[in-house]
């Protein structure tokens, strides 16, 4: 997906978006920011290079989304545009907000801006915490021909936000697009993605642990390792070891 350009805020907004700033950098701590820029790979040639963080908590940053809930939605682009990773990702849960509280013509708003906004969501949490709460109900209510798509992407971020999206259909008692995503995941050279999988197919077998155990009978031998440890990982020790150990000596 390519990005939009970021829009003219609204006047009444700058007063919303400077208030913002000033949240921001009155919750910042220097030692939690050098903590995250490790913990997110930040490094050079990691997925996180160039990232940069005040060192804000999640919960903290939860906090902020009543306060700051009449930001429009150019403004929460203009938002999501940030330097800071904090502050992209209050941008998407007021996005989240948004949506949860929006009828049918605001969502597929917010959901046409947030596809747009791809390359801006760019670590695993931001996806994580957005992606499942506005892809997949939208998914859930229109078709999954958008998960496929963005399945396809060049774009890791774009990727993960199809697997991780199919969290909402699993709660809905629908496995099928998760089990169809995460056999498109054998070949993916992303470990982020891997463990995406994993983790949707864990949570698969958290509500309907037969089909979890036919996916892994059938297709364990392919499954990137990461994938399989984390789909498996409720099961018994001893058993969980001989799966692995199985899909070690048929590679």
């Amino acid at each position: 997906m390519t990005a939009a350009p970021i829009l003219a805020a609204p006047v009444n907004d700058k007063t919303t978006l400077a208030a913002i700033e000033h949240a921001l950098q009155a919750r910042a701590c220097a030692a939690d920011a050098a903590g995250l820029l490790r913990f997110f790979k930040t490094g050079p040639g990691e997925y996180g290079a160039g990232d940069r963080f005040r060192g804000i908590r999640v919960p903290a940053l939860r906090q902020l989304v009543p306060r700051f809930a009449d930001l429009s939605l150019e403004g929460i682009i203009r938002l999501l545009a940030a330097a800071y990773h904090e502050d992209r990702l209050l941008a998407l849960l007021l996005l989240v907000r948004r949506f949860e509280k929006g009828d049918e013509t605001e969502r597929e708003r917010i959901l046409t801006t947030y596809l747009r906004q791809t390359r801006r969501i760019n670590n695993w949490d931001l996806v994580d915490l957005s992606a499942p709460r506005i892809v997949g109900p939208w998914v859930a209510s229109h078709g999954v021909e958008i998960l496929h798509a963005l399945s396809r992407s060049s774009l890791l971020w774009e990727r993960r936000i199809a697997m991780v999206a199919t969290y909402h259909l699993i709660r809905l008692g629908r496995y099928a697009p998760t089990l169809a995503l995460a056999r498109r995941c054998f070949t993916d050279r992303e470990d982020l993605m891997h463990k995406a999988a994993g983790w949707m197919l864990r949570e698969v077998g958290k509500r309907d642990d037969d089909v979890l155990r036919r996916f892994v009978a059938r297709h364990g031998a392919a499954m990137p390792r990461t994938m399989l440890r984390y789909a498996i990982e409720r099961f018994e020790e001893p058993e969980r070891k001989a799966i692995l150990e199985r899909s070690r000596l048929k590679k």
